[in-house]
């Protein structure tokens, strides 16, 4: 769908990827393993643009349902793969993903390998603290993920948020399974002091109209 001229959301992929159409296209997360083929598709039918035409896959942390599809993707294109530093060595399959603890945290380390499986991806580009790339600014927003990330556009006042928060259509909800909820709770505070129109989460649907009014009401809400 169509979310402002020039952005679109590819539906169906068990976790939100974003598509930003200029000269060249530019993808932030990539879904579950196997979506693929629904991207391509989604570029192809409803774009009119061709697959070659992406020229950088943005990953906003390194969990499955972000980077599914990242290795398939970056064959396809020929994109180069953008991941913030902290997270780089996990999506490489060079280190082992923590994961967060209790009977959820499970989840990751049990049930999602049984099921999925997703290919590690060499990252191209390893992203800080306010690093411009296609355009939009990374913001270091660790907790969910060491090296998590949030990505804003200035062009068209949009914040990509990934798992750091979820807006479900009613309310405003930290994103799940967190590793660390103290250094959630100061990234949040750190986009709150960004101006932004709309919010786009990893999960969920779209945040507006005035998305940082109600992002700096749900930080100053928190304990």
């Amino acid at each position: 769908m169509e979310i402002v001229p020039g952005i679109h959301q590819v539906d169906g992929v068990n976790g939100n990827c974003f598509i930003i159409i200029r000269d060249e296209l530019t993808l932030i997360d990539t879904g579950m393993p196997k979506n693929s083929a629904k991207i391509v598709k989604y570029i192809q039918d409803i774009l009119n643009r061709k697959p070659s035409e992406i020229k950088t896959i943005v990953l906003t942390h390194f969990h499955i349902d972000h980077v599914g599809d990242a290795s398939d993707l970056k064959k396809l294109s020929g994109a180069k793969v953008a991941i913030h530093e902290a997270d780089a060595d996990y999506v490489a399959g060079r280190k082992t993903q923590p994961v967060p603890r209790g009977g959820r945290g499970m989840i990751f380390k049990v049930l999602i390998p049984l099921f999925f499986r997703s290919k590690p991806v060499e990252p191209d580009i390893k992203l800080s603290d306010r690093d411009t790339i296609a355009g939009l600014t990374t913001i270091h927003t660790p907790g969910h993920t060491p090296g998590s990330i949030c990505l804003f556009d200035p062009a068209s006042k949009i914040l990509f948020v990934g798992d750091l928060l979820i807006f479900n259509g009613s309310k405003i909800e930290m994103g799940p399974l967190p590793l660390d909820t103290s250094e959630v709770q100061q990234s949040i505070n750190k986009i709150a002091a960004i101006d932004f129109d709309i919010m786009l989460s990893g999960h969920g649907i779209p945040l507006r109209p005035d998305a940082s009014v109600k992002v700096r009401e749900f930080a100053k809400s928190l304990p």
